[in-house]
């Protein structure tokens, strides 16, 4: 089984200088926890990712104003990529290795074109997959999320 099989195929995505309440209001609107960040001049390469937990941590605890802040204020960058060919064992590698639930798919050109989840993991992933990715996304990381968070290499 592959990504392709499982994603969630064009994913609302939004540039960096979204406001943050529309953010939010998006991933209302698309019952999503992650929306990726991308470049608006070179066609929809992800440059980060905007997290539910990213809004709260990063702008609300912190804080700011979120109705002062853009999605560049508070993503989490590099981002972290799969391929729609990728294995649905290597996403689930990358998932523990990054301590991440959800990543962004890009095609060949680099550009976004889907989103996988934990959750469709779970969903339609063999059992045994899914077990083993929970307790390895859910240990308690080595280094803080922000620095651990690298561009995949392929």
């Amino acid at each position: 089984m592959n990504v392709h099989e499982i994603m969630t195929r064009d994913p609302v995505c939004c540039g960096p200088d979204t406001p943050l309440a529309e953010v939010a209001r998006m991933m209302k609107e698309a019952d999503c926890g992650q929306i990726p960040i991308v470049e608006t001049r070179d066609g929809g390469r992800p440059m980060g990712v905007v997290t539910d937990r990213d809004i709260v941590i990063r702008g609300i605890a912190e804080g700011r104003d979120p109705m002062q802040l853009r999605a560049r204020d508070v993503m989490s960058s590099p981002v972290v990529t799969l391929s729609p060919d990728d294995s649905i064992e290597a996403c689930e590698r990358l998932f523990e290795e990054h301590r991440i639930r959800r990543a962004p798919v890009v095609d060949d050109r680099g550009r976004c074109c889907g989103i996988v989840a934990q959750a469709d993991i779970a969903r339609r992933a063999p059992e045994r997959l899914t077990a083993s990715m929970v307790r390895g996304v859910s240990q308690a990381p080595v280094t803080s999320r922000r620095t651990a968070r690298v561009e995949s290499a392929r």
